[in-house]
């Protein structure tokens, strides 16, 4: 298991980089499934992953000038109070065990992966709907003229998602950036990347336990391979078409909720069947 864990964080980091978008759609269930982390750590320690290796990403998208750091300011500055309200007020607010009736016993981490997976599974088919991304001779940064209210709001949003789930938003972040304020969708991956970067480390840092502390050596593990994903993913998005290559991958991710969705949904309703 360890070994198609290690492989799966390659592959997180190599779609990381292709899509700008999709790491920890992926790194959950690495953590979870993989190398048997609780639901909770993994959602946490996901958000290490991704925000390293966005970080890196960004980085080199920065250099060939594909983000938009006044759009990037827009989303992440409202995140971050999103992150702040799911991790300091939605998720303690929620008991141990939310229900134990009917046969039917829903624990808090066993909510969080099927909320998880539900939003895996609308985010793929917003993502296989996203036939027509814009060419890229779309309109330059700077004739791009946002709307701050409703950037904000959409920041919020995905931040709030991005404390709860453990998800950096990408899939959120770039139809936005794309449908509605007409990015060209190589500047929307790597403004995409800055942005869930900044959720990501910013979610991760308010949510750290010193308990967390023995995991450090596995996630330092992950993210040395999810960053050399990275490369090889942003060396072949430059020779890959986008609409087939994001409809491809939210195929794969839609099967990969439903599986989430499958298993989680045995644990809810059977619980002494599986255990």
């Amino acid at each position: 298991m360890l070994i198609l864990g290690y492989i799966s964080s390659f592959i997180m980091g190599t779609l990381l980089g292709l899509i700008g978008a999709g790491g920890s759609i992926l790194t959950v269930p690495i953590l979870f499934y993989f190398f048997g982390q609780d639901a909770i750590f993994a959602t946490t320690n996901s958000l290490f992953v991704v925000g390293i290796a966005a970080l890196v990403g960004a980085a080199i998208q920065a250099k060939k000038g594909d983000i938009n750091i006044k759009i990037g300011m827009y989303f992440a500055i409202p995140s971050f109070v999103g992150i702040y309200i799911a991790r300091y007020f939605l998720l303690p607010s929620l008991p141990n065990i939310i229900i134990s009736d009917f046969g039917i016993t829903l624990t808090k981490p066993l909510l969080v992966m099927i909320v998880f997976s539900i939003i895996m599974t609308f985010s793929s088919w917003a993502m296989i709907r996203s036939k027509n991304p814009l060419p890229e001779g779309s309109p330059k940064l700077n004739t791009i003229s946002p709307n701050i209210l409703s950037i904000g709001f959409k920041g919020l949003l995905v931040g709030t998602i991005t404390g709860f789930v453990g998800a950096g938003g990408g899939f959120l972040i770039i139809p936005a950036l794309v449908i509605l304020l007409k990015f060209p969708i190589r500047q929307a991956i790597g403004t995409s990347l800055s942005i869930i970067a900044a959720n990501s480390l910013f979610g991760f840092a308010i949510s750290f336990r010193l308990e967390q502390v023995e995991n450090c050596p596995l996630l330092l593990t992950i993210c040395s391979l999810g960053i050399a994903g990275m490369f090889l993913g942003q060396n072949l998005s430059e020779r890959v078409n986008e609409r087939y290559l994001k409809s491809s991958f939210g195929y794969f991710a839609l099967v990969v909720a439903s599986l989430i969705l499958w298993d989680q949904g045995l644990k809810l309703l059977l619980p002494k069947v599986l255990h």
